[in-house]
């Protein structure tokens, strides 16, 4: 899936047992790494290392781990016993994240044939142990994973860890252009630029409107209509399009989208925001521009929530080749009827990503109400069905936290012929009451990256690496102990905040 990238396995073993049990140990390595990558789970290719057995072979291939750009992470596992002291040189100065495979290469004891030649070889259930200790002692943020090598739900949790690693690593070179500033006076969409970029990696870039305004002026009739055709083939489209000012405010709609793409293509950008605030010199608001970049692979964020913006650039990368799409959303209105675990409409003015519609969409054109601008055009659907996400990130001065919602996307039982936006109907887990109270207390803000393709494991993993706080809302979730563990973060953030 992600060609350009690659994960080493680095078995550790070391000389008490003899050239031929470090013999097998690299046999079987190399099995085990060709076995992975001919798995259809495993998004990531595996290249095999050679063992490690002092301190000088560990520290020289982590080394080479942290220059070598196309390597994502390691992943370490300890075939026989490995003295953990001789991995401290290596980890101190390994900058990639590491997955501790806990594995054996036989999958089962061979009764009538075992003897002291097969307990020397497979050693991983002390070996790994010890390799564990080393990791806990030095507290290096590490995913484990146990059980065989073989099994497919071992590839399906590296395959986890192999996406977050991926997205820590695009999201290093990841540039947001923000158009103006935030909606004045909103709270949750301000954060430290700078904190991010030190914890997150990314950067974040502010241009004024009018460098927007430059590129959709440059842009040529020629492509307007060449977009516009594409719009009227792959769109089911609105009969009021047809009409002539309806079909002029489509062309500047498409105007509006190339100048956009343009910019961000010249910058190096793959996420951005927008402000319906701060429109000088647009005739409207990009809405199906939006969309459209966003289905590319884009992230983006209203009222310049840049934070939002990163999140759903990295919840894309995150979800690359899985069923199901990945869009900005907004917690909207509720619906409370009696005896009911309350459901959530979500939706936004305009800008809801088409890879999550459940048919193809609607191309349409109506007022916006807000803004004062010309009409812009949008694609108007309705969420899949089925299970999903919506997470947040949130600055909260001495760190960052991510919160996480379990939700279940439904089909809403009624038309809706006079909502002329993209939506999705959703329960939360475990109830609309647990899960408001729970976003709530945790600070979660209205705006969310929704996603069918990624969910909570993948972002707890992406969490571990960037070392953030990581918060869960599922169908497990109490109000009392949520409560309880935010007071936990927030004494141990305290106290990890001192000890730095």
């Amino acid at each position: 899936m992600y060609k350009n990238y690659e994960v080493w396995l680095v078995a550790g073993s070391q000389h008490l047992y003899g050239l031929k049990i470090l013999e097998q140990v690299a046999t079987n390595t190399q099995v085990i790494g060709k076995h992975f990558n001919s798995s259809q789970k495993l998004c990531v290719a595996v290249v095999v290392k050679p063992i490690v057995t002092t301190t000088d072979e560990i520290s020289s291939v982590c080394r080479e781990a942290n220059a070598a750009s196309n390597c994502i992470g390691l992943i370490c596992w300890m075939h026989t016993f490995s003295p953990a002291k001789m991995w401290i040189a290596g980890l101190r100065q390994l900058t990639k994240p590491f997955l501790h495979l806990h594995t054996q290469f036989n999958r089962e004891i061979p009764w009538n044939e075992i003897d002291m030649d097969f307990m020397n070889l497979n050693q991983s259930a002390h070996g790994d142990r010890e390799f564990g200790f080393i990791g806990t002692r030095m507290q290096l943020r590490r995913k484990v994973v146990v059980g065989h090598w073989q099994d497919a739900e071992i590839h399906e949790e590296i395959d986890c860890w192999m996406r977050a690693a991926v997205t820590n690593n695009e999201m290093q070179k990841t540039r947001v252009a923000r158009f103006g500033d935030n909606m004045r006076d909103v709270a949750v969409t301000e954060g430290n630029k700078v904190s991010a970029q030190i914890d997150l990696g990314y950067s974040v870039q502010g241009f004024g409107v009018g460098d927007l305004v430059h590129a959709v002026n440059e842009v040529d009739d020629e492509s307007v209509d060449s977009l516009v055709a594409l719009y009227m083939e792959k769109y089911q489209v609105a009969k009021k399009l047809q009409a002539t000012k309806a079909f002029s405010q489509l062309r500047e709609a498409a105007k509006v989208e190339l100048g956009l793409r343009n910019f961000l293509t010249a910058g190096n950008f793959t996420a951005f925001t927008t402000n319906f605030e701060d429109l000088h010199g647009l005739q409207l608001l990009p809405g199906i521009a939006c969309q459209r970049l966003m289905d590319d692979g884009y992230g983006f964020g209203a009222e310049g929530d840049w934070k939002t913006a990163a999140l759903v650039r990295a919840m894309k990368i995150m979800g690359a080749g899985r069923k199901g799409g990945t869009s900005f959303m907004e917690d909207y209105t509720y619906h409370l009827p009696q005896n009911s675990p309350g459901m959530v409409l979500g939706a936004h003015m305009l800008e809801v990503c088409p890879s999550i519609a459940e048919s193809t969409p609607s191309l349409e054109i109506h007022p916006l109400s807000i803004g004062g601008k010309t009409d812009p055009a949008r694609l108007v659907f309705t969420a899949k069905a089925g299970p999903a996400i919506n997470a947040t990130l949130l600055d909260l001065g001495n760190r960052f936290r991510m919160l996480v919602n379990e939700v279940d996307v439904v089909k809403p039982e009624h038309d809706l012929p006079y909502l002329p936006v993209a939506r999705a109907l959703w329960i939360p887990r475990p109830d609309l009451k647990v899960s408001a109270s729970t976003w709530i207390y945790g600070g979660g803000a209205h705006h969310t990256s929704f996603s069918q393709a990624v969910t909570r494991y993948h972002l707890q993993d992406y969490c571990e690496i960037l070392g953030i706080e990581f918060l869960v809302i599922d169908s497990a979730t109490t109000i009392e102990e949520f409560k309880k563990e935010l007071r936990y973060n927030q004494l141990h953030y305290a106290m990890l905040g001192g000890m730095q």
